[in-house]
């Protein structure tokens, strides 16, 4: 009797656990059933879709008012988008509730995808877009084109669908400084403070190891830098409805729209670009890019008054620097400078003239929209000689600072 009982109970438990798995493997099934579904759905209504691998609330203190999100912006690079993730990682773990991270993918590349869903720090969103392609121009790349749309759809849903203030900018090609995450915090008042501060970025166009010094100095300047950058929801709001079709970081360096807004940025980089490859095909990167030097000093940046970068408070304070600084002329310019111990001051005259000058020198000569790269007031400062500044100064900016030319 005791041995019938016995296999009654052991046939009573194999049943049981048969029909958990059943019901385990049907969860699964449906589970799987329903993303091939959407997946279906998607392709053939070429629809953009999210798809979060990890659950946002889990990862965001309901306490702690986030400073901004963070969001890197990938595509087709699983080898880059790890350097990257791992960088900032290294610095955002001890800030989580403070800098949420996301990882926004352009596309359907598996190694991208599975990557970002190996960490369990981030949220992962998916942008898939199915509508076809038409450049304005015969031979333009396509890729402007989709990352214009991937921009306006991941700021869109973080702003929008998550409502963060502010969002951080970084591509899946960049490191970050160990300062990084402080230096958005204290610079994220000035954002809502002044608005005639149009984003804050983290790096300097001329930020090669040759042409700068001092990790504490930050400018303001008439031209996007990009590369690492800050924007608030309200200048979000004005920018997302005329978003461009392609060639976004070109846009923003239009007068019609900035509206001669202008945008912070440091003297040493915070952020290090060593995409080499990737849509820009790697150009200027031997010369412009791979020297860049990114800050290795933990600034305290909570202990600093940085309101001399307010508006009101700037144009005297650049104008102070700019008068000390003595002016030189003619030819052999490079070699004047290297024999006067302080700070120097040249002049151009038009953007041929800078761009003879700045070859000289070895700086960025590139204009956009009438505004050379990294200038303020049509100045663009650079150091040479370890602690020597060099203001290239335009036809009209000692005027507009209220420097007499002597």
């Amino acid at each position: 009797m005791k041995k019938i009982l016995c296999d009654f109970r052991f046939l009573l438990f194999l049943a049981a656990a048969a029909f958990i798995y059943i019901q385990i493997e049907s969860e699964d099934q449906c589970t799987s059933q329903l993303r091939t579904l959407i997946d279906q759905i998607s392709l053939q209504q070429g629809q953009i879709v999210s798809l979060e691998g990890k659950g946002l609330g889990r990862l965001i203190d309901k306490e702690q008012v986030p400073v901004a999100a963070v969001v890197i912006m990938a595509c087709n690079r699983a080898d880059y988008l790890e350097r990257t993730v791992k960088s900032v990682l290294k610095y955002q773990s001890s800030v989580a509730s403070k800098f949420p991270l996301f990882v926004s993918q352009d596309g359907s590349h598996p190694a991208v995808k599975e990557k970002a869903l190996s960490y369990d720090q981030l949220t992962y969103m998916q942008h898939l877009d199915y509508e076809p392609v038409h450049t304005e121009r015969p031979g333009e790349l396509i890729a402007y084109y989709k990352i214009a749309r991937h921009y306006k759809w991941a700021l869109d849903g973080l702003f929008y669908k998550h409502n963060f203030s502010r969002v951080i900018i970084l591509e899946d090609d960049m490191e970050i400084a160990p300062d990084f995450f402080d230096y958005f915090e204290s610079t994220a008042a000035l954002l809502d403070k002044d608005k005639s501060i149009m984003a804050v970025s983290s790096w300097n166009d001329n930020g090669q190891k040759q042409f700068v010094h001092d990790p504490k100095v930050l400018y303001r300047s008439d031209f996007f830098p990009g590369l690492g950058w800050m924007l608030a929801r309200s200048t979000w709001d004005e920018l997302s409805p005329k978003w461009p079709k392609a060639y976004w970081d070109d846009w923003l360096r239009l007068k019609e729209n900035h509206k001669d807004r202008q945008f912070i940025r440091p003297e040493v980089c915070r952020t290090y670009n060593f995409g080499e490859h990737g849509s820009s095909l790697g150009q200027f990167f031997k010369q412009y890019l791979e020297p860049i030097k990114l800050n290795d000093v933990l600034v305290d940046w909570k202990s600093m008054d940085l309101n001399y970068l307010m508006e009101d408070k700037y144009i005297k304070h650049f104008a102070d620097i700019v008068k000390k600084a003595k002016p030189i002329r003619g030819t052999d310019l490079v070699l004047k400078a290297r024999n006067i111990g302080g700070d120097v001051r040249i002049q151009y005259n038009d953007q041929p003239d800078f761009e003879r000058i700045a070859r000289q020198f070895g700086i960025f000569e590139e204009w956009k929209d009438g505004v050379p790269r990294t200038a303020y007031k049509g100045i663009v400062v650079f150091r040479y000689q370890i602690t020597q500044r060099i203001f290239l100064v335009g036809p009209g900016s000692l005027v507009q600072l209220g420097v007499s030319d002597s």
